[in-house]
């Protein structure tokens, strides 16, 4: 099968790499030219982390961090309200909790992609092209530059702001305020131990989440091998109006932070006084959509499910969709019909939907304030599936799910079945 992947960020580099060692020709369009692939931090949780180190992926050369504890503190004394001890999570959840810098995970990823080693024929990355067009019937996506190119199977992977949503739903997703923005921002672990208050609060491995009255909460994490500190601060922000368009990179100032945080530990503010480059994300709702795909065209990530940062699953969210095609769309007759792509996407759905509607719900609010979710959840999850209501049980929730076993299990279902109907002269 031919594959045309649109987007190069974590979700297309993962789905590509899973379809890649799946049998298919992969082909990635980017629009960007690689060249500012920094970012920030991101969550690769158990339930993520089991996809990638099934494909080999090497952890150690991408420098992720192992989350040894966890703790939610008190903004104002930094006494410690809840921890929990990650140290057994790899045996716990069949995978380790990993904390990586966003460009070393792509790095990793696009290393799985293209390399000449490896299950399958090397990704082909193409930068500079951006998608302006697409024909889920017939297979096709036209870029700027007014070339159309063919597939058998088409993955927008491109974001939140992907024109292919239209295209599979018909209409477009509004983003609604939730009246929060996050600021953020890096800090070298040197920068830290150069000051001996800073550095008496440094430890590896140590997931903090620091809470205050209101949203206030600033969520603490190191990466790149623990020589960078990750900081997000999540705090009110009236400025962030319904329609606004979703920016990761807007300028802010470090004392736009300090004020936000002006009553927290004064060693803490001493950590945030030394940020020297600061972004501001507005933070923008979007309801769950009912589909994810249309004829040969199919969304994930963000594109189908955009993830507010409360759960850190957004990233973890697209690596089991790329998980979940790459089973989904082992073993395709090499005379596959349409039919046949369009039963296996509905499959995929099946296994996704509702378990991401549900997180991108989560993801509305930390894991101590379950009332914010509790009703919305609901619908997703199966009548013996309680909507978690304690960090514990988030956790176990999102961390212990394995895409792989799941999807696997769906695709030997969907194959018995169809067994069964030849047998009786009904396929």
């Amino acid at each position: 099968m031919k594959v045309i992947v649109i987007g190069g960020g974590i979700g297309g580099l993962a789905v590509a790499t899973g379809l890649r060692r799946a049998g298919h020709l992969v082909i990635v369009f980017e629009r960007s030219s690689f060249r500012d692939e920094v970012g920030a931090a991101i969550h690769v949780c158990p339930n993520a982390s089991r996809v990638l180190l099934h494909w080999g992926f090497d952890a150690e050369k991408a420098r992720m961090v192992a989350v040894r504890r966890s703790i939610v503190a008190s903004g104002s004394s930094l006494q410690p309200i809840l921890e929990v001890d990650c140290s057994s999570f790899a045996q716990t959840y069949g995978a380790p909790w990993y904390l990586a810098h966003r460009a070393e995970l792509h790095s990793g990823l696009r290393h799985l992609a293209t390399a000449p080693e490896g299950p399958g024929s090397p990704v082909e990355v193409i930068l500079k092209s951006e998608a302006v067009a697409y024909d889920a019937d017939e297979g096709s996506v036209t870029l700027t530059d007014a070339s159309v190119h063919y597939a058998d199977l088409i993955v927008a992977a491109d974001g939140v702001h992907s024109s292919a949503v239209h295209q599979v739903t018909g209409h477009a997703t509004p983003a609604a305020s939730t009246g929060s923005a996050a600021f953020r921002f890096l800090i070298p672990t040197e920068t830290l131990q150069q000051d001996p208050e800073t550095a008496s609060l440094l430890e590896d491995g140590l997931m903090r989440v620091i809470v205050a009255e209101g949203v206030r909460r600033l969520v603490w994490y190191p990466c790149s091998n623990n020589t960078i500190q990750n900081f997000v601060g999540i705090h009110a922000d009236q400025q962030v109006k319904d329609g606004e368009k979703e920016d990761w990179s807007q300028a802010a100032d470090v004392n736009d932070v300090l004020s936000q945080y002006h009553d927290f530990h004064p060693s803490l503010l001493k950590v945030l006084k030394k940020a020297t480059s600061v972004k501001r994300w507005p933070l923008l709702y979007r309801d769950p959509i009912s589909t994810w795909s249309r004829g040969r065209l199919v969304l994930i990530g963000d594109a189908a499910h955009p993830m507010l940062p409360h759960q850190g699953q957004g990233g973890a969210q697209a690596i089991e969709d790329a998980g979940a095609l790459s089973e989904i769309f082992s073993n395709l007759p090499s005379s596959h019909t349409r039919d046949e792509i369009s039963s296996r996407l509905v499959l995929f759905e099946n296994v996704r939907m509702n378990r991401a509607s549900a997180i991108q719900i989560f993801s509305n609010a930390g894991q101590d304030e379950p009332w914010k979710i509790r009703e919305r959840a609901r619908k997703y999850l199966p009548d013996s599936v309680e909507v978690p209501s304690l960090p514990s049980e988030f956790m176990e929730h999102n961390f212990r799910y394995d895409v792989i076993k799941d999807s696997r299990s769906h695709v030997d279902s969907f194959t018995q079945k169809g067994i069964q109907l030849s047998q009786v002269g009904l396929a």
